[in-house]
């Protein structure tokens, strides 16, 4: 199933790809006035309009410390309590197994805090960074590709330290954050910035790439990376490192550029 959706979102079908998208369009009412380019008949393959980029003015960036690296909805957030991500009523899941078993990197985000954001269909799926930083690491980690929106977080245990995911580990002059990205049914691949698709392949044990090497910066607000076919990105923090905003509730709806959280 996960291929051949990947294979068609890839596919340059012409008027067929065009109907395909205006079909998409109406069904999750995406709002084209925000794309760069709004003529669906510009997009050669689903991938491309999927991914689309947003006009410069579409999405200022808050005057905040922290801000929202997605448009999407808020799965849930808060504290993260000694190593245990809340995902849903009577659902669990520990910062290692989010990490793919790395305990020495999970130990940084002890009671720290964490945000699980949803991107539905309808949002745009290019996720940016929410402050600046320099990438240490990246981890590729196989899984299953469930479902992620709210009804099967609410229902399968540890939903998101089980499904495939990109994890992305920052230094910022505020101590380290991992942005991880969370693979989902049909998602075709998933794609960073400095590294372009990540998978496939789909390899069958975790993957590692440090940069040590090379002096990679992304700018708060600049694009992190971005679903081809969406799901959620799950980030952490260390203890005691921001607030969030007094705004955000679980399930309410957030916009990229948004103020997301402030220092302490």
């Amino acid at each position: 199933m996960t291929n051949f959706a990947g294979r068609v979102a890839g596919a340059k079908g012409g008027a067929m790809t065009t109907r395909l998208i205006r079909w998409f369009v109406g069904r999750y009412n995406v709002n084209m006035d925000e794309a760069l380019d709004p003529n669906i008949a510009n997009y050669a393959s689903f991938n491309d309009f999927f991914t689309r980029a947003l006009r410069p003015d579409a999405r200022p960036l808050a005057a905040a410390d922290y801000i929202c690296p997605v448009d999407g909805r808020i799965s849930q957030f808060g504290a993260i309590r000694d190593d245990q991500i809340f995902q849903a009523k009577g659902h669990d899941f520990s910062t290692t197994a989010l990490l793919g078993g790395d305990s020495a990197l999970a130990a940084q985000f002890q009671h720290g805090s964490f945000a699980n954001l949803y991107l539905s269909p309808r949002d745009y799926h290019r996720i940016h960074m929410p402050c600046d930083g320099r990438l240490t690491r990246m981890i590729y980690i196989p899984g299953e590709l469930f479902s992620v929106n709210p009804t099967t977080a609410r229902g399968i245990p540890g939903l998101f330290a089980r499904n495939e995911r990109v994890v992305c580990v920052f230094d910022t002059t505020n101590g380290p954050f991992v942005m991880t990205l969370v693979g989902a049914t049909i998602v075709g691949s998933m794609a960073t910035v400095w590294h372009g698709v990540v998978n496939p392949p789909r390899a069958a044990k975790i993957c590692n790439w440090t940069y040590a090497d090379r002096d990679i910066r992304l700018k708060k607000g600049e694009e992190l990376g971005r679903f081809l076919l969406g799901s959620t990105v799950v980030m952490l923090f260390p203890k005691d490192t921001l607030q969030f905003n007094s705004a955000w509730q679980p399930a309410g709806a957030v916009r990229l550029g948004e103020s997301m959280a402030t220092l302490g």
